[in-house]
Formats: structure tokens, C-alpha cells, sequence
């Protein structure tokens, strides 16, 4: 097969540094996706090689994206390149204009796929959600996020953050301390989210006047939260009655959304968890969305994504244990 050529002009307002990436990253992740050679020659790039059409599409895109006022990274370049050999376009699809609300830095919190651009508008025309989904894919901490911009829009009183204490291979009577101590591990995550989304000091300071509770799953027993808005993570992690025992916990006034990672269950062999079997019992419930993220989704280093495809494929081949069920449907 004969070798293509096409030459792109390089606009003077477009930083080189963010197009080229950290030693020419975002060049290579092109060259590697259209199978092309792409070299600098002054104020343009010089394309050679099999798909020259492909590579042109997901340069100008990066262009368009720059131009914009974006800013670029391994993450979203990958993403660019997916989507455009679906066919899509980045830009048109109006992810990067999705802001949900902005960290006690100023930067901006949005969902950076498609996925995450459906998962935030269920949350936010849902009363109850699931997030099912591998991890690195954003189903925590953008939840997260959308509870402080409901608390902030007076929408809720209250944010209730809650999480099954399951041991993952540990035992929770040998950690040291009170029982407090002992839980606080497994709810360090939803910790961080808030820290990044509000500020420690603002986080404390809500804590302490109960605007924000964190807490393990067996401390919902019993009550009715009205104007909250609850999160339960880790939801794999649950008991059939643990899932029903927190659903039937929502108050008027209130959103539910609950994430979960039905690959990485930690239940004794015997139990089945919750949140498969909400998966099947709710699946048609009028009000409640399902969205399922997948690999496509990851927003963290490129090898987490290597590896949950790479597990995948395995579990898909290797019948040992694992049924496959957990698939999106």
C-alpha cells in the first residue's frame, strides 16, 4: 500500500507545547492510532503513512479543542482519538461546556467522556441513580461533586456520604483504635473527593454541624432523610438486605446515587451482593437510571485502562469463576 502525504498548518495562536505534548506525546499517541509518521517542518506538520485522513481529523480536532481555550493531556487526546475513529467529534460533543461546579482551586469540575456527560445528566434529572462501572472512571468523585452543587443551590440541607465496611482480606479487629479508627480507611476516599471539591476547613466545619455526613452503611439502619442528598459507594459491596435497607431510607426532598464496581466484589462467596440484584429487580422502576461506565471512561493514567481492558478479555476467555454478568447490558 502506497504511503500518503498531507501537510497541516500549525495557526499562530495555538501552542505548540500543548499540541506536540510533554516530548511529543500527543504525536506519538496519533502516530500509533492512524499508523502515519508526522513530522514538524516551520509552521506545519508533515503527515506520511497508511490512515493520513484519520490522523488530520484528530490533529485538527486538537486544534479546534486548543483554540477553544481547552487545555490538552494524555487522557483527552486518547479520548479524541476514540472518538473520532467512531467517527465522533470531541468537540461537537459538547463535554468540555458541562461544568458542574469548580474546586476550592479554581479548576473546573466536568465530565471529560461521554459516559460521564450521561451519568451527570441522570443524577441531575433522577432521584436515584447507579453508577456501575471499573474503577478510575469518575462515578465517585463526580457524585460527589454534584452534591455540593445541590447543596450550594439550596436544592438539599444535608450531603450523606456512606460506604459498606467490607474487609477486603483484612480484619477490621486487628486495625488499631476506637471503632471510628477502624471504619475511617474505608471512607477515606469520599474524604478526599469532598477535601478536593470544598476544602478540608470548610469540610471540617460542615461535619461538625452534621451538614455533612460520613458514615459506614450500618450506622443508615432506622432512619428517613428528607432534603439529602446520599451517596452510597462501593455499593458491590452490600448484602441484598443492606441495597433494600438503604434505598427505603430516602425522604422527600432527596436524591440517591449509588456506584459501584460489580468486578471487584469483596463478599464471602455465599452472599450475593446488592447491587447486582438492584441490577435486575429495578431495571424497569420508573425514576431510576442505570448508567454503566466501562474502560472507555477511565480518566486515570492510560495503564489503568490497559489493565481493566486486559482483565476483561481475560474473565471473557477464562470461565473460572467469573460468568461474564457483570457486563453492561
Amino acid at each position: 500500500m502506497t504511503d500518503e502525504f498531507k501537510e497541516i498548518l500549525i495557526p499562530e495562536d495555538v501552542d505548540r507545547s500543548e499540541l506536540f505534548g510533554t516530548m511529543d506525546k500527543n504525536l506519538s499517541l496519533i502516530q500509533e492510532a492512524a499508523s502515519v509518521e508526522i513530522f514538524q517542518r516551520d509552521d506545519s506538520l508533515l503527515i506520511k503513512g497508511e490512515d493520513v485522513h484519520l490522523a488530520e481529523e484528530i490533529l485538527n480536532e486538537i486544534i479546534d479543542v486548543l483554540q477553544s481555550g481547552e487545555k490538552t493531556d494524555a487522557q483527552k487526546i486518547g479520548y479524541i482519538i476514540q472518538l473520532k475513529e467512531k467517527g465522533m467529534s470531541y468537540k461537537e460533543s459538547g463535554i468540555s461546556k458541562n461544568i458542574v461546579c469548580f474546586t476550592t482551586r479554581g479548576k473546573p469540575i466536568k465530565p471529560k467522556t461521554l459516559g460521564q456527560k450521561g451519568y451527570v445528566s441522570s443524577i441531575r434529572n433522577r432521584d436515584v441513580v447507579f453508577g456501575i462501572g471499573p474503577a478510575g472512571t469518575g462515578k465517585t468523585y463526580l457524585a460527589v461533586a454534584m452534591a455540593v452543587t445541590a447543596y450550594k443551590n439550596k436544592e438539599v440541607e444535608k450531603i450523606i456520604l456512606t460506604r459498606p465496611a467490607v474487609e477486603a482480606g483484612e480484619n477490621l479487629g486487628f486495625l488499631p483504635g476506637d471503632l471510628q479508627d477502624k471504619v475511617d480507611p474505608y471512607l477515606r476516599p469520599l474524604y478526599d473527593a469532598l477535601y478536593d471539591v470544598l476544602g478540608r476547613e470548610t469540610v471540617l466545619r460542615l461535619k461538625e454541624k452534621e451538614t455533612i455526613e460520613i458514615v459506614p452503611l450500618a450506622y443508615m439502619r432506622g432512619r428517613t432523610l428528607d432534603n439529602a442528598f446520599i451517596i452510597l459507594d462501593e455499593a458491590q459491596n452490600t448484602t441484598q438486605e443492606q441495597m433494600k435497607m438503604f434505598l427505603t431510607r430516602m425522604g422527600f426532598g432527596s436524591k440517591m446515587v449509588i456506584t459501584g464496581d460489580i468486578t471487584q466484589i469483596d463478599l464471602p462467596r455465599n452472599r450475593k451482593s446488592g447491587l447486582e440484584v438492584a441490577r435486575k429487580v429495578l431495571r424497569d422502576v420508573k425514576g431510576i437510571d442505570f448508567c454503566y461506565l466501562s474502560e472507555v471512561d477511565v480518566v486515570r493514567h492510560e495503564m489503568v485502562k490497559r489493565i481493566i481492558s486486559a482483565y476483561d478479555k481475560y474473565f471473557a476467555n477464562n470461565k473460572d469463576g467469573k460468568d461474564g454478568e457483570w457486563r453492561n447490558e
